[in-house]
């Protein structure tokens, strides 16, 4: 519900030339509540303002000098972030009316004008604005929702294959290689069984954090269920560039966790695949990891395995071995 304070505190942009108007509206204005009321009587200055504004009201007189209201309004089309301008025309010429609504004005008033009528009109067009913008955020928080895990807040598999045909893409372009590391915890059923979920929340939690700590800007974590997590590293040159990386998370996913009076403690193992090398879609990118996966898994735990390779018992060696591979 768009409340009378929450119109009141709308951004409000005042367009005419005239001084005189300009002082007197912003002063009616202001002695109604409007709390945000800003002007310009430069018509070609609109733009700008309203890019960077995103007002909810412009008052617009339609007759400018330099630009006119019909042109100012072909020009917000192209910065306008919402489906509809959120001007209401101004103008003392009754021919103006349907040209200004066929230009994208929301409403329209005709000078000389009554002040109750311009701020019923004012209100119903603030009103359409703030609505609008609530069910646009609506939107996009579902949309958030949808793509992210709602325990960690991280990518969830949906966003994840986006990631990674993002990274794919660059890489092809630039010749470079991307690196799907595939983890799961070691002893996270051990720390549900014993302490309880909630426990096995708060450990899912603070591990989301740690994997971000080690993440750069172009990498993506994402939790893909229960205590699995992958990481997609973009821009990777070399096989080698992955062993730092993977040596930290080992490291960082063995540290202990104090939740409440009560210490957990787990281990990671983690699975490697890289583009193009093992494969040249995201599925199967991820399900080479996996099989990497499992064979860290069967072969001792919390260590990383590279895909393809498993009998490599310390895939240290086997990243030396492929050191500069493109």
């Amino acid at each position: 519900m768009i409340t009378l304070d929450k119109i009141r505190a709308a951004r409000i942009l005042l367009v005419d030339d005239s001084a005189d108007n300009i002082t007197l509206l912003s002063e009616t204005l202001k002695l109604r509540g409007y709390t945000q009321v800003s002007f310009t009587n430069d018509s070609s200055q609109v733009c700008k303002l309203h890019a960077q504004n995103d007002y909810d009201l412009i008052l617009l007189d339609m007759h400018m000098p330099g630009l006119n209201g019909l042109e100012v309004m072909k020009q917000l089309k192209d910065v306008e972030k919402h489906a509809t301008l959120p001007v209401l025309a101004i103008t003392g010429d009754q021919r103006y009316k349907l040209a200004a609504l066929g230009a994208g004005a929301r409403d329209f008033i005709v000078k000389p004008y009554d002040l109750a009528e311009l701020d019923m009109r004012m209100r119903n067009t603030i009103e359409a604005r703030l609505s609008y913008k609530a069910m646009a955020e609506q939107s996009r928080l579902l949309e958030e929702k949808a793509l992210h895990d709602s325990l960690t807040g991280l990518p969830n598999r949906r966003l994840l294959a986006d990631r990674i045909e993002t990274a794919m893409q660059y890489a092809r372009r630039h010749h470079q290689m991307v690196a799907i590391m595939y983890m799961d915890l070691d002893g996270f059923k051990q720390v549900n069984d014993q302490h309880g979920h909630a426990y096995g929340d708060s450990l899912l939690k603070e591990i989301a954090v740690r994997l971000r700590s080690v993440a750069r800007q172009e990498d993506t974590v994402a939790r893909i269920g229960g205590d699995e997590f992958i990481m997609v590293l973009a821009e990777i040159v070399r096989v080698e560039d992955i062993l730092r990386p993977a040596t930290k998370i080992l490291g960082l996913l063995e540290e202990p966790l104090v939740i409440g009076d009560v210490s957990v403690k787990v281990s990671g193992s983690i699975g490697i695949s890289f583009y193009p090398k093992d494969a040249e879609d995201a599925e199967a990118l991820i399900a080479r990891a996996d099989g990497a996966l499992y064979c860290a898994k069967h072969a001792g735990k919390n260590r990383y395995q590279f895909a393809g390779h498993p009998a490599f018992d310390d895939t240290r060696a086997y990243a030396t071995a492929n050191m500069g591979l493109q």
